[in-house]
């Protein structure tokens, strides 16, 4: 719980209060080993999770063939996003690519407390439009014809990926081959 804390009054700045009122709704630890899922296509999304440590695939199935659309990794919020805000079933799943410790908010009590307070939903489109940034940097990202251009943009965008994340998975989110992925990082 410390580390969710820091990460709610450091990093995204809010006010003790504020904070302090999520926190008591983060009430659904979990643990998940290497391969474990946290959400299942086809699953209705209703937590909010914080990872505390390890690193997280979000996959799409493409005419039976797995596709990584995203990261999750320590000090992040990760969900199916789609589905959790629109209450539906998710079209991705989301699995553990380590050992990951999680923290969960409900989603009717998030919901919630976005209403009661302003300052937490203020901060919430915040990082809507910063998730919807990414999406559309990612969008430019499939379209530039170049690998090793696409593989310096997330370089350059988040380096630490691929500290976190083996390479497989970061050639799949590109849409490359492992081996095209080494061969361009030279």
């Amino acid at each position: 719980m410390d580390a969710l804390t820091r990460y709610l009054e450091q990093q995204l700045q809010l006010p003790q209060e504020e904070a302090h009122a999520l926190l008591r709704h983060w009430q659904k630890p979990k643990t998940l080993k290497r391969g474990g899922f946290l959400t299942r296509q086809g699953q209705v999304e209703n937590h909010l999770y914080y990872i505390q440590e390890g690193t997280m695939g979000i996959f799409y199935d493409i005419e039976e063939n797995e596709q990584v659309v995203g990261f999750g990794y320590a000090d992040t919020l990760i969900c199916s996003f789609p589905s959790f805000i629109r209450n539906y079933p998710s079209d991705y799943y989301i699995q553990a690519l380590s050992t990951t410790e999680l923290i969960g908010i409900a989603r009717s009590d998030f919901y919630r407390l976005l209403g009661e307070y302003s300052r937490i939903e203020h901060l919430w489109l915040q990082m809507l439009e910063e998730a919807l940034l990414g999406r559309i940097e990612r969008e430019i990202d499939l379209l530039t014809v170049s690998p090793r251009e696409r593989i310096q943009r997330l370089l350059n965008r988040s380096p630490h990926i691929f500290q976190l994340i083996p390479n497989k998975y970061i050639a799949s989110y590109l849409r490359m081959t492992p081996e095209t992925l080494s061969r361009n990082m030279k």
